[in-house]
């Protein structure tokens, strides 16, 4: 079973095997996570990321989808991409979103990582209630079937933690 931690921080900073971006379809870097990702881990990301783009995603990487890069600079051995979905008030996508959490965890079995750092997946931007973003998060890792140790969810700020903090709670009285 994956243990899971919640840190209040900046998730480039965190030295494990690999770090979940909450990318962009174009996987050529953006604001929010993906923006800090790309400018703390150096050119070697958006490399990688454009030889991805030329040669497997020239339409770009699709939602709920993930893949690997280097690290660059980071502390992280990696970085998985992972598409998030925008939130609708009148589409139910909460299986994007699931599935950005449990392709992001295949992928990182694939590499071999044992610890993972996660943002919250499409609640900045993309629009996301922070609550429900976070009940889905913590659900979809727990009920994993990974050989990842260690999921730390990397929350920004204390709206963030709060809200996983409660999902985590909720999740572990059940």
């Amino acid at each position: 079973m994956v243990s899971l931690t919640l840190v209040r921080g900046d998730i480039t900073e965190e030295a494990v095997d690999a770090v979940v971006n909450a990318a962009n379809s174009s996987l050529l870097g953006g604001g929010g996570v993906d923006g800090a990702i790309h400018r703390g881990g150096g050119p070697e990301i958006l490399e990688q990321c454009r030889a991805l783009r030329a040669e497997r995603y020239v339409d770009g990487l699709p939602t709920g989808h993930a893949v690997a890069t280097t690290a660059g600079r980071l502390p992280a051995r990696w970085v998985v991409h992972t598409v998030g979905p925008v939130w609708s008030r009148t589409e139910d996508r909460s299986a994007d979103l699931i599935a950005c959490y449990r392709e992001s965890l295949r992928v990182a079995d694939e590499l071999g990582a044992r610890t993972v750092a996660f943002p919250a997946i499409s609640t900045g931007i993309y629009g996301w209630p922070i609550d429900d973003g976070a009940r889905i998060a913590v659900g979809t890792v727990s009920a994993a079937v990974t050989a990842v140790e260690e999921v730390r969810f990397v929350l920004f700020d204390e709206i963030a933690y709060a809200a996983f903090e409660t999902s985590l709670r909720d999740a572990r009285d059940r």
